[in-house]
């Protein structure tokens, strides 16, 4: 099943402990602390492969959760660090921040890694608190927690030309008569499902990879039909060949020519500039050359180079060929939707680190840094609540609530303790 749009939840693992442990030998009677650090948890990463092409591995599983860090123990022991979980992608996807739409990162390349969620870092062990003044620490430090978010795929599919034109155009059956691919073929509409893709070229040229995207109808820019689900792919082409149908009855091909263009510009102006070639198909079943001979000349005053084929017979089929094999090279291949520069989506957010209010009398500080701080200590150890003011002091806190107006003696209350507050 082809799939190219889902969101998926992705977890990294939390940061092993700190041990507190101190040394207890025979005839050591005051052994000193040997409490190790945790290990680090793992961390998500994003890997794209070109092998996949299509997000369906993700049907049935959406939740990815890396492992957490061992933590420490005695005698110095660290504990071990959990190995990363790589999430593989196919080339083409975007990624996006499933909370707030942003882009995060663009995959255009085989083999590039990006980090989604970092895990989280082990804790000191009470041997690293150890100092000529404190010699005995009680305490350790847990690891850091994971990180955890939603992230939305989109599969963009990455080909130099991309084959357009309203269902029963001719594109898989031009698809079908240059390449190798085996596109699903038959006389009714939406016969093409899914984006295929297969590999050209002409004579000595480079090889080039043609798409096959879904008929579009009027309207699918606003979600009509399939076109909506299907536009994304065009957005990766670098040339477009439009498709018209010479044997169709639905509508003058002018009329139906237009109307494609229109669902090209309402989705996106940046597509519809795009280079583009017309293809008048199915030539072997209309007899009038000189309804064809008017078409083409009324397509190259419009600044379109056409060229009349039939993918049953071949007939223009080289020519057209030459011309993608000349025209491809003076087209600049399509930026990535990102720096080739972002390499980590890492994203560190400390707006809400710690903050305070001031209620009934009381200055409460609440926030991820005094709440991870007061894991931390043991606040009934004089060293360890020393050691909880001094990291307090040095990150600025009491500064800041000096600035608030805090005075001598006033209650202040930390994730619920509640203490006197003096300089």
């Amino acid at each position: 099943m082809f799939i190219d749009r889902i969101t998926i939840n992705v977890k990294s693992g939390k940061g092993g402990d700190g041990a507190v442990s101190f040394r207890r030998e025979k005839y050591v009677p005051n052994g000193g602390p040997d409490g190790g650090d945790g290990g680090k948890g793992g961390s998500i990463i994003l890997e794209s492969d070109s092998s996949l092409n299509s997000l369906s591995q993700f049907r049935y599983k959406r939740a990815f959760t890396a492992l957490g860090g061992d933590n420490g123990s005695k005698n110095n022991r660290s504990g071990k660090d959990a190995g990363d979980l790589v999430i593989k992608l196919p080339v083409g996807t975007v990624v996006f921040d499933g909370s707030t739409g942003e882009m995060l990162a663009d995959f255009t390349e085989h083999g590039q890694q990006k980090v989604a969620c970092r895990g989280g870092r082990g804790g000191k062990g009470n041997a690293r608190f150890a100092n000529s003044r404190r010699q005995s620490p009680k305490f350790a430090k847990p690891g850091d927690d994971p990180e955890e978010r939603q992230l939305l795929l989109e599969l963009k599919i990455i080909a130099d030309v991309g084959l357009i034109g309203f269902p029963n155009a001719g594109k898989s059956t031009l698809l079908a008569a240059v390449t190798n691919a085996k596109p699903k073929i038959a006389d009714y509409r939406f016969t093409t499902l899914t984006p295929n893709l297969g590999v050209a070229s002409y004579k000595n040229s480079e090889e080039f990879v043609i798409a096959d995207i879904p008929g579009l109808i009027e309207g699918a820019s606003a979600g009509a039909g399939l076109g909506l689900e299907f536009l994304r792919h065009i957005e990766r082409t670098r040339l477009l060949l439009h498709l018209v149908d010479l044997s169709s009855y639905e509508g003058p091909v002018m009329d139906r020519f237009h109307a494609i263009n229109a669902e090209l510009a309402s989705y996106s102006q940046t597509i519809a500039e795009r280079p583009m070639a017309v293809c008048l198909t199915k030539t072997d079943l209309i007899s009038d050359s000189a309804y064809i001979s008017d078409l083409e000349s009324s397509f190259a005053e419009m600044g379109y180079e056409c060229f009349a084929i039939s993918s049953a017979t071949g007939s223009g089929i080289p020519e057209l060929l030459g011309y993608i094999a000349k025209t491809l090279p003076t087209i600049p291949k399509q930026l990535p939707l990102l720096g080739q520069s972002d390499l980590i989506i890492h994203r560190v957010d400390t707006s809400d680190e710690y903050s305070v209010e001031f209620e009934d009398g009381i200055w409460r500080l609440e926030g991820e840094m005094p709440r991870r701080l007061l894991m931390t200590v043991n606040l009934d150890d004089y060293e360890s609540s020393q050691y909880f003011q001094r990291v307090l002091k040095n990150k600025g806190v009491f500064d800041y609530l000096e600035e608030l107006g805090i005075q001598d003696g006033d209650t202040l209350e930390i994730m619920g303790y509640q203490f006197d507050y003096y300089k």
